[in-house]
């Protein structure tokens, strides 16, 4: 077995992503799903992938080192990230490896990975001790080789399940334009719409992993500007645009202004806590101040949470948690598993305008009373000592350290996190007018970058 070091820049803090085939091949992905399974005690893995040109090496690749691990594979062939998760559960895995680089351009690709229940991996195995056992590759013969599965499609019954959930029959007369990116929304949504007989105006449904039109990433509001121009010009009055592999979602309204992430939670949180009066509603600590004060008024309990999946997950499943939501466009739903899922939240959205009988804008518009920066990134070589130093200057604020560092004043706040993979710090702040958030933004950009 060769000893060759894998690289450890690819075990991300949540997921595993490179590119091909310098840093992830057919030989890395055996040894990580070798590793996966020897470390965890495995038995029954269920085995996904998206639309990269890659993909079919790789799952093969990896249903190898389970079986040769002596683990059963379940593959399910193409599937979108909440697809998957639905997956392990209705499958009974006791855990999934799904071949994907979610938003990433066309050359990466990878992997995230879950225990039983679609739990992260890393509440089982870090990444860090992954990557360590993979790269020694030194693995004991199993008793037995794993039996492969025959394929299973899940696709019909995931989409009885999300509109089950959702409690979403018909879309009515809404006029809905979709963005998928050519990424696995692809697959799931003809057989969604055809559900709720509602025909889409669609942009890039073609599942094609070359991503031809633009990158699948909506955070990054310049892939936004088609489906904003065919909002507008045919008079839509949604806008939906989806990631790679369709775990996360974003909108824009009927004018084709774009919908910052924390919004939607608090849009969203209102029509979950219909369901369930009271419950916990958790948002990332990056939120606009609108996002707790909306679940308040809704009835519910406002948590601030860390940011990332593997971690949120884990603090909805310690805390009670029932919907939680990212200023990243992550959408996570307690009664679908714990997971994060863009068509439950695309659903959800639906019946909200639909409930209200309003324009997106107009739900909206009340939201918009505060002023934020959104993430700032700086090169910081020294981060702790950073974090002291803001911690010395901003005393008299009131202090968390729930994730990274927030300090709060009256009329003003931000919040400063270390990248997980990069010398970076990351800037998120808010204040009640815009000129004081200019202001407090130069000197605090200027007292990270000095």
């Amino acid at each position: 077995m060769t000893k060759r070091e894998i690289d450890p820049t690819i075990f991300k803090a949540y997921d595993i992503r490179g590119t091909y085939p310098d840093q992830i091949d057919e030989d890395v992905c055996y040894r990580i799903a070798r590793a996966y399974v020897s470390a965890t005690k495995r038995k029954r893995v269920v085995v996904g992938h998206d639309m990269r040109e890659t993909a079919d090496v790789l799952v093969e690749a990896t249903i190898r080192g389970v079986t040769d691990q002596g683990a059963d594979a379940v593959p399910i062939g193409l599937t979108s990230t909440p697809m998957y998760y639905y997956a392990v559960n209705l499958l009974e895995g006791d855990a999934g490896m799904m071949v994907t680089a979610s938003h990433n351009p066309a050359g990466y690709n990878g992997y995230k990975m879950t225990g039983p229940e679609a739990v992260p991996s890393i509440s089982y195995i870090s990444n860090l001790e992954l990557c360590r056992i993979a790269s020694a590759g030194e693995f004991q013969d199993a008793a037995r080789k794993g039996t492969v599965h025959p394929k299973e499609d899940v696709l019909d019954r995931y989409i009885e399940a999300v509109v089950f959930n959702a409690g979403v029959l018909s879309f009515g007369d809404l006029k809905i334009a979709v963005d998928t990116g050519n990424g696995m929304a692809g697959l799931i949504l003809p057989e969604l719409f055809d559900r709720v007989g509602n025909e889409p105006i669609k942009l890039f449904w073609e599942i094609d992993g070359r991503f031809p039109n633009h990158e699948a990433n909506p955070l990054k509001l310049e892939t936004l500007v088609p489906l904003q121009k065919t909002v507008v010009d045919r008079k839509a009055d949604l806008g939906v645009a989806y990631d790679g592999d369709g775990d996360r979602v974003a909108f824009v309204d009927e004018n084709g202004q774009t919908i910052s992430g924390d919004f939607i939670t608090a849009l969203i949180a209102k029509e979950m806590l219909k369901r369930q009066p009271g419950a916990k509603i958790f948002y990332d600590i990056r939120s606009s101040w609108v996002v707790g004060e909306e679940i308040k008024k809704a009835g519910g309990v406002a948590v601030p949470c860390r940011v990332g999946h593997g971690l949120i997950k884990r603090q909805m499943r310690a805390e009670g948690g029932y919907f939680a939501g990212e200023l990243s466009s992550h959408y996570y739903f307690s009664d679908f598993y714990y997971t994060d899922n863009g068509d439950l939240t695309f659903l959800n959205m639906v019946k909200l305008l639909l409930a209200e009988g309003k324009p997106l804008s107009e739900l909206v518009a009340p939201l918009r009373r505060y002023f934020h920066t959104g993430e700032i990134n700086s090169e910081v070589h020294d981060i702790p000592g950073k974090l002291s130093e803001l911690k010395a200057v901003y005393e008299g604020g009131r202090f968390s350290e729930l994730d990274g560092l927030t300090v709060e004043f009256k009329d003003w706040w931000f919040n400063v996190r270390p990248s997980n993979t990069e010398p970076l710090m990351r800037l998120n702040l808010e204040a009640k007018t815009k000129e004081l958030m200019e202001e407090k933004k130069k000197e605090v950009l200027e007292l990270i970058r000095k």
